[in-house]
């Protein structure tokens, strides 16, 4: 199994207080100010023209608390996609290299497994803790137990199928992102129509202004929220079907260079 857990927490935490420091740089510098800018204008025109309407902001439909976190979680999100993705993509990268040197014709009997578990065993720590070193090492520590073909490939597929619960079960954090990051913005709704209700004896009174922007705060964290969480599914599918085809392409590779080679006499 891989000792990588120490270095990806840390990693998180890093990646998670980057998220913070720049998606609220980001609101403190640009977004708000610019909010802030154009809802006094707005204010100031509709003071002036009754039939005013005033048109929609990017700046104005992201300015609250509940959008700026749901930023936060979505770039802490791709932060873990991209790591996962690269660690990945490296082990596909050991998809293109022969780890077992035979050629068409050939034989390995359970006599050669020895043989041929040197290579792999002398391979530094961090590459044999790979899913395809794993693989053939279990395949060739399997033959030369039991001698039987059959068993080397349920052995491989076992580690297979174990590198994919433990794929799966990694994308925990990242599951419940996509899943929070959508129950702000409803927490955001839920805080604008309090807000509207609260101020209902204004709207009595004929003065809608603070009803509409706090309907507006309502609405607008969900749309934003909604968005983020597509884009956050989206981009955890996409690095699913990369893990996915890493264990069976492993699996192929195991059967096409190693588990037809061998026979037993």
């Amino acid at each position: 199994m891989k000792k990588t857990l120490p270095f990806e927490f840390i990693y998180q935490i890093i990646a998670l207080v980057l998220a913070v420091i720049v998606v609220h740089l980001a609101y403190v510098t640009v977004v708000r100010p610019n909010a802030d800018t154009i809802l006094e204008t707005q204010a100031a025109q509709a003071a002036i023209e009754e039939d005013y309407v005033p048109e929609r902001s990017l700046y104005v439909v992201l300015r609250d608390y509940e959008q700026e976190t749901c930023f936060i979680l979505a770039l802490w999100a791709m932060a873990i996609i991209a790591l996962k993705t690269r660690n990945s993509l490296r082990e596909r990268r050991m998809l293109q290299q022969s780890y077992i040197e035979v050629t068409e014709g050939m034989s390995i009997l359970p006599e050669d497994t020895r043989e041929y578990s040197r290579p792999l065993q002398a391979l530094p720590e961090d590459v044999r803790q790979n899913l395809l070193p794993r693989a053939l090492l279990a395949a060739l520590q399997r033959f030369a137990s039991t001698r039987n073909v059959q068993d080397v490939s349920t052995a491989v597929r076992a580690v297979c199928e174990t590198e994919s619960d433990r794929l799966d079960s990694e994308l925990a954090m990242v599951r419940y992102i996509a899943w929070a990051i959508p129950s702000i913005g409803f927490i955001g709704t839920v805080r604008g129509i309090g807000q509207a209700l609260g101020q209902a004896y204004r709207a009595v009174e004929g003065d809608i202004a603070g009803v509409t922007e706090s309907l507006g705060v309502a609405f607008n964290s969900t749309f934003v929220a909604l968005i983020i969480s597509i884009f956050v599914m989206l981009l955890m599918h996409l690095l699913q079907l990369v893990q996915e085809r890493l264990v069976l392409d492993t699996q192929h590779y195991c059967d096409d260079f190693l588990i037809r080679h061998m026979q037993v006499r």
